[in-house]
């Protein structure tokens, strides 16, 4: 959400509980593939966030652009 610059109320309702946690070993990664990630997480998550909402946008105004 802080991301995004939204704020939201996070209720939780009834539902099917699925699966509570994953965890990756980011040492399993590093030592089998030789990779490590070479930005934080929340910088990654930034960039996507980005992309996304920018390719969002420019559906949008294709789309807006296209009903006049």
């Amino acid at each position: 959400m802080s991301i995004a610059g939204k704020q939201l109320r996070i209720r939780h309702i009834p539902g099917p509980l699925g699966v509570r946690g994953r965890n990756s070993d980011n040492g399993l990664i590093a030592r089998e593939l030789n990779w490590v990630p070479s930005a934080p997480l929340e910088q990654g998550l930034r960039s996507i966030y980005e992309w996304v909402d920018s390719q969002v946008q420019a559906s949008v105004a294709v789309a807006d652009h296209g009903s006049k």
